[in-house]
């Protein structure tokens, strides 16, 4: 069921999700690079969200490049960033062991952590594409040890050519099950990571808005956050399964092409 895309609060500002509504395996998707370059056009804030803590945002607005969509590196939020910014709130200056790639190595010490191996304040673990069994061994006697543990994402699959990969969340399990700790999840659907978006850009969640391809995720964390929500069926969650939850995005549209009149 579609409804009206009509809002009773004048949006400001916006948060968007990356992969099903801007992009699908590396291609735009429909009016994404019109609402892009709406936003830019008409001056008004924004950032990108994604939860994938691989790339950094020069690698990510590359990618986006390539698919037609111009954005600036700081128009990007990823869950790395999300969790290097709650860590430097939580522990100026402190030290991590990371499990990850250059998104979240990056991250942390460009936000002034000290990456290490010996006794460090956290474990971060992050999504790499090629997890190591020695390093997984390292996050659980360092955890054992009193190391908070953190971790970038829920998710517990990610995509692949050959199909799912094990994801943050499913390391993240294994990490438990043999320490006994649960992580903290910086990421979607932590509205923590929608309000250090709103931070970056200062902007209020009574004037934001975020557009999402997921119910579960950038939907919920949305409403959580405070901000008026858009599901586009772009991506995961399809128009049928919309019924099947709690809770209501402020509308249903088939694209974000159907939101670009209204920046």
């Amino acid at each position: 069921m579609t409804r009206d895309p009509g809002t009773p609060r004048e949006i400001h500002s916006w948060l968007t999700d990356m992969d099903g509504v801007l992009v699908h395996e590396g291609k735009a998707l429909p009016g994404a690079a019109d609402f892009v370059r709406a936003l830019r056009d008409a001056g008004r804030p924004f950032l990108i969200l994604t939860n994938n803590s691989i790339y950094t945002e020069r690698d990510l607005r590359a990618r986006l490049a390539a698919s037609g969509i111009d954005v600036p590196e700081g128009a990007i939020w990823t869950s790395a960033l999300a969790t290097a910014q709650f860590l430097v709130d939580q522990v100026p200056g402190g030290s991590a062991y990371a499990i990850g790639e250059a998104g979240l190595t990056t991250a942390l010490y460009e936000a002034g952590y000290t990456l290490t191996e010996s006794d460090p304040d956290y474990v971060v673990l992050g999504e790499t594409r090629t997890y190591s069994f020695e390093a997984i061994t390292r996050a659980i006697r360092l955890i054992q040890g009193g190391a908070r543990f953190i971790a970038t994402n829920p998710d517990v699959t990610g995509p692949s050519a050959e199909g799912d990969l094990p994801a943050t969340g499913a390391v993240a399990a294994m990490i438990t099950a043999a320490t006994g700790r649960k992580p903290y999840f910086v990421g979607k659907p932590n509205p923590m990571m929608f309000r250090s978006a709103l931070n970056r850009i200062d902007a209020h969640s009574e004037t934001t808005a975020m557009i999402g391809d997921r119910m579960d995720t950038d939907v919920v964390a949305g409403i959580e956050a405070g901000l008026q929500t858009f599901l586009v069926l772009t991506g995961s969650t399809q128009a049928h399964q919309v019924e099947t939850f709690p809770f209501r995005p402020g509308a249903v549209l088939p694209s974000i092409a159907d939101l670009v009149d209204l920046v």
